[in-house]
């Protein structure tokens, strides 16, 4: 009777909808509907592992939409770079629909499900962190632990910005708007879903997606929204290093680092993630690296090629190695062993603030180490370090420090030419070898009654 009398009372579909609580038919949820007719979703853009975990879930009595960022991403006609799925199934029902799946997460409990390479991760919609049940803030209002399910509508609440509070029904091809987003997007405006200071409290890693998604699909930040960040700053150094680590990949890999750095800078966000990227900025030669390495990295994933986080954090933080490495050499540690001891100190400095992991720090090290081997044009040397498993990695990042000023041209031109070239040119390249000659050691000669001139020889 309920849902008969409102669909009376709202003559467009596209105005308001009515939707369903499935656990609780009862429960009616008011929510603006954008049909498939207004929208015009490409569904070819439309993750068919999204599709399949949205129908399984559906098959099984439960509600399921594709939700967020990925539903933004479509309604800006934008690929989206992966899909996440909200149901009204709790994580254990979802693991038991999918084969292939797991529970993860501590804070809040999800579900991977997995369709061969791809991995679609899917959330019980939330409910009220101050409700009864699994929830822990800590003094700051940071929501520590969060794993309270709710309604759709509450799910919708909890979201960030409007342009995330969205819900695309895969079986209707509607997509659900709680928060009026679709207006937002319009308007190029994010708008932060309640009161901004309450929201940076409970995650302060909001405020740097606020400038990631800003600069990535050039909205502008909404007044009330922007306010309180540069006030609110401090509260990052009480977000865990892993964290802080993730929505920095996400920043500077989104195509638009150079717009999220000026961003940052603009918001006196940057204190809190590099401790030394100012330092580095402040520096002109330093700064015109790092904007070189910026557009390096925008430019290969704008034209849908792979960039190495590796990479990018050796060339946010070279500039300190090479502060560092001049200071060991000044107190008289030999060269090599002075610019690893300088790598070693600015990966630990780093990992104070933003947790760099392992694996990427590892290939970081290989590349400022090598640095130092193309400076070396003789001999042997030029053909060890082509085989080198690092060597375009390395030999990328020498063509920055040419391109910045701090080398001369000519050594990344010598380098571009030598591998290429045939081996007799490679051998007519090679420069003397103008350095100390070391001294070779004499084989000791063997004395009668050692035990080496006591072993028999064998005919």
């Amino acid at each position: 009777m309920i849902k008969k009398f409102l669909q009376k009372v709202f003559s467009k579909r596209e105005k308001a909808a009515i939707v369903i609580n499935q656990a609780d038919p009862g429960s009616v949820t008011s929510a603006n509907v954008i049909s498939e007719k207004s929208h015009k979703i490409n569904q070819s853009l439309i993750s068919p592992a999204a599709l399949k975990t949205c129908e399984g879930l559906q098959k099984a009595g439960f509600q399921a939409y594709i939700v967020g960022g990925a539903v933004r991403d479509l309604l800006m006609h934008f690929t989206p770079k992966d899909f996440d799925v909200a149901t009204n199934a709790t994580p254990e029902e979802v693991y038991k629909i999918f084969r292939r799946s797991r529970i993860i997460g501590k804070r809040f409990r999800l579900v991977h499900v997995m369709w061969g390479n791809e991995t679609i991760e899917v959330s019980t919609f939330r409910g009220h962190h101050l409700s009864e049940g699994d929830a822990q803030t800590s003094d700051s209002g940071r929501i520590i632990r969060d794993n309270i399910f709710g309604t759709i509508e509450e799910d919708a609440v909890r979201r960030d910005f409007t342009a995330n509070a969205l819900y695309y029904d895969t079986a209707r091809r509607e997509v659900l708007d709680f928060h009026n987003g679709v207006a937002d997007l319009k308007a190029k405006q994010l708008r932060m879903i309640g009161d901004p200071v309450t929201r940076y409290q409970e995650d302060p890693v909001r405020m740097l997606r606020a400038v990631r998604l800003s600069a990535k699909l050039g909205l502008k930040i909404e007044a009330k929204t922007e306010a309180p960040i540069r006030k609110m700053a401090d509260l990052l150094q009480d977000v865990p290093p892993s964290r802080l680590f993730d929505e920095m990949l996400k920043l500077f890999l989104s195509g638009h680092a150079i717009e999220s750095i000026n961003a940052l800078r603009v918001q006196q966000l940057h204190h809190g993630l590099l401790p030394l990227l100012d330092v580095v900025l402040e520096q002109p030669m330093g700064e015109r690296f790092v904007m070189l390495a910026l557009k390096n990295t925008d430019d290969r994933i704008l034209n849908g090629k792979s960039s190495n986080p590796s990479f990018l954090f050796a060339t946010l933080l070279w500039h300190e190695v090479l502060a560092s490495w001049q200071v060991y050499q000044q107190q008289g540690q030999p060269p090599i062993p002075a610019l690893h001891l300088a790598m070693s100190e600015v990966i630990d400095l780093q990992a104070e603030k933003m947790a760099i992991h392992n694996r990427f720090t590892a290939t970081m090290k290989e590349i400022w180490s090598m640095q130092p081997r193309f400076e070396q044009r003789f001999g042997k040397r030029p053909y060890a370090l082509l085989t080198h498993p690092r060597y375009r990695a390395a030999y990328d990042f020498l063509l920055l420090r040419c391109e910045s000023g701090e080398l001369p041209e000519e050594i990344g031109a010598w380098w571009t030419t030598f591998a290429d070239a045939s081996t007799e040119a490679r051998t007519a390249m090679l420069l003397p070898d103008t350095g100390p000659k070391k001294r070779r050691r004499r084989p000791k000669k063997k004395t009668v009654g050692s035990p080496a001139a006591q072993q028999p020889t064998h005919d």
